[in-house]
Order: structure tokens, then sequence, then C-alpha cells
């Protein structure tokens, strides 16, 4: 088979299925991606780069701003594109994240090829992300007009491809008919082999200190520190549960960045440092830490040592992270959101809260910081969850394989 995988970032979602195909020597496997420090070769695929040879309009209207900036990476994909087709590939299927546009115009260099699309998610007004937190409300006619053009993207994908794969229930059933019923739902999948528990776990922290599973760690981890993963709800519960708690610890992973939603207000600096400073006086300081983005090794091993997990988000799309907490058996409290209705059963694979309820969030904490019975009994659930539904090798990765070939074979 000939296939073609697109991806800005890649492997990303592709991390595991692009490079088992590319293992079959049967296959020839391309991907186009836009990072410069690439290889020409990974995991046996063949990294094509591309770039954009301009940036968005400056002062264009700020509701097109973002689809004019897909049509730009579309059109640089589709000149990678027209390379590739030069050099005489020609992909049987190609697999493509469509979030930043690289495959709009595709489907104009290989028209006989299949394409799969990944379902991140389909924007609406009401009912998911925008509008949930009214403590960051903006102008809800603007939200309809700016997620309608948002939507353009998507659309024009539905448009032409032959089908497509979502992580979760929740992030399908975002899309619209008649094309969800062309999605199928299979998670990327978690390395449960790897993403295990350990009880011998240390991690040493930046001064010195030694951490191990008899030490009371609270984690937190976000790509980065903002509302939409429920930052300010965390920091706003962390000055009750250190009170109660006066040996705990407070790991916190995440850049000060914006990876959803607004930024913060001009001259008010990062959501981290706003967020922080609201509660400071109130917070022993000695005894948090935030640890910026930290390699993925560094990442499990602070999972596998956590005491209790904290994870919230907007209704979104849902992190990786989360399963990966389960599959190393963390005691998980969550927030009572759609995305993790599929993960998280309130007293079975973890703790339920009310999003914007900082009272309550501290009380389930100590709660579970108290009761050692039941953060195993927990964790050890959770694993099983994630294992049994969320497991690379057993289920993800087969059912991933078996999509590709429905592609592949499915009639015109």
């Amino acid at each position: 088979m000939k296939i073609l995988f697109i991806h800005q970032n890649f492997p990303g979602q592709f991390k595991h299925l692009a490079p088992t195909l590319a293992a079959d020597s049967t296959n020839q496997i391309v991907a186009l991606t836009m990072r410069k420090e690439s290889p020409k070769i990974w995991e046996g695929v063949r990294l094509f780069l591309y770039g954009s040879e301009r940036g968005t309009t400056p002062n264009i209207h700020p509701w097109v701003s973002d689809f004019e900036t897909k049509v730009i990476r579309g059109e640089a994909a589709l000149r990678a594109g027209l390379k590739l087709r030069a050099e005489g590939f020609e992909p049987e299927l190609i697999i493509a994240h469509p979030g930043w546009g690289e495959s709009l115009f595709i489907k104009q260099v290989w028209p006989n090829a299949k394409i799969g699309i990944y379902c991140e998610f389909f924007y609406h007004a009401q009912g998911a992300d925008v509008g949930f937190d009214a403590e960051f409300a903006s102008n809800p006619l603007e939200d309809i007009c700016r997620l309608r053009l948002k939507n353009i993207n998507n659309l024009l994908h539905i448009d032409h491809v032959d089908a497509g794969i979502s992580p979760t229930q929740w992030q399908a059933s975002t899309f619209p008919f008649p094309f969800r019923e062309r999605i199928t739902v299979i998670h990327d999948g978690i390395d449960t082999d790897v993403v295990t528990p350990a009880p011998n776990v240390n991690l040493t922290l930046n001064n010195n200190r030694k951490l191990t599973r008899s030490d009371e760690i609270i984690t937190f981890v976000n790509r980065n520190l903002e509302p939409y993963r429920g930052y300010h709800i965390f920091m706003r519960a962390l000055p009750e549960i250190m009170r109660r708690r006066p040996k705990a610890r407070v790991l916190i992973v995440g850049g000060d960045e914006v990876s959803y939603g607004a930024r913060p207000p001009a001259g008010k600096g990062n959501w981290k440092s706003i967020f922080l400073e609201e509660v400071r006086e109130n917070l022993d300081m000695a005894r948090i830490h935030f640890l910026g983005r930290i390699p993925y090794p560094q990442f499990i091993a602070l999972l596998q040592l956590s005491t209790v997990h904290v994870y919230l988000t907007y209704p979104f799309v849902l992190s990786w992270s989360l399963l990966e907490a389960m599959s190393v058996g963390c005691a998980i409290v969550a927030s009572d959101t759609t995305p993790l209705h599929e993960a998280i059963r309130d007293r079975e694979t973890g703790r339920l809260f009310d999003f914007f309820s900082p009272a309550q969030l501290s009380s389930i904490v100590c709660e579970l910081l108290g009761n050692p019975s039941e953060r195993q009994r927990l964790g050890k659930n959770a694993r099983s969850f994630a294992k049994e539904n969320y497991d690379l090798k057993s289920r993800c990765l087969p059912r991933q394989l078996s999509w590709v070939r429905s592609l592949i074979t499915a009639q015109t």
C-alpha cells in the first residue's frame, strides 16, 4: 500500500499507526510535515517538509483570519503534494489531520486517492466549549458568527473525504449528520505495558528534594496552564487543600502559553501568573512546584508518584494525559464535564466534581488523601478500564489498521 500522512506536527496522533504501517515492507509510507528539525526518515516513514511562503494579511477581518491561515497552509501542502506527484508517488490512501488546513486541496493533487481525516472537534456556539465558563464570556453574537466561519475548514473537508476517525464518542458527536455516520471511533491508544504503576518510583525536584510514593503528592498536568483545562479552578481549590493537608506537595506541569481559547487581557501577564497571584497569600509556596514542560519519561514518573491526580477540562477534546494517568493507576479527581464521561465513572474509575466548585474539588481531594484503600480501589479500576478500552496493542492499533484496510478496499 502507498499511504500519505498529513500533519503539520507529524507524527502527532499518528505516532503509532504510521510506523506500524511502515514496518510492513510491502507498504510505502510518506508524511507531509512542517517540523523543520525532522529527519528524512522516521521509523520507516519518509518525511517530506513543506512551509508557507506568506503569513496572514495584516488588518484582515478578525473573523476570517483563521480561515485565511488555513488556506495558506492548504496551498503550501498542495504545492508539496505536486512535487511528490512529480516524483511518481501516487498514494492509494491519504490520512490527514485537517485542523490546520493542510488537506484542504490535496484531493486536487490525487483525485483517485481515498481520504480519511482525524475528526478532533467540530465547533458549536452552544453546548460545548464556547460559553461554558461565564467568567470568560465574550460577545455571544460574535461567537456564533466567528465559529460559523471557523467551521468552514471542517465543512470543506467533509465535502470531499471518504471517512473519519475520532478518538472519543463525544468528539465524534460534535460533527454534523450525515457525515457523523462515516466517523469510526477509535482512540489513538495508550501503551499500557509501558505506562504502568511503579511502586518504587522516585522523582528528584530542582531543589534536590527526592520524592517517593510515601510522600503525599497532588498532581496537575496540562500542555499549558489555562482556563480551558480548569487551571483557575484548581488554583482556587489549593488554599483549602493545603490548609487541611499540611504535608501535601503539589506538582504542576504545563507551559505559560495558550493552547486553547483566548489569551489573557493585554498587560496582565499569563494565565499561570494571574491565578497564582489570586491565591498566593493563602498558599505555602514551599510545597508548590511548577515544573513547566518536562520530558515524557519524567512525566510518566510524576504520574506514577501521584497520590491524587486532578484533571479538569471544558467540553472540548480529551487529553491523552488523563488516560495515561488511568493507565498508571492514579486515583483521579476530574471535572464532571461531558468529554470525561466515557472514561471516568464516578466512584468507579475516579471521582467527579462540579467544574465550577473549588470547594467540592478540595473536599474530594482531601477525602482521598486520607483514604489509602479508596485510592487503591479507584486506581486499580482506572487501570483496568484503560487496559480494556484504550490499550494500544490489543485494542486501538488493531482497530486502526482495520480502519485503514477498510478505506483502501472500499468501493468508490
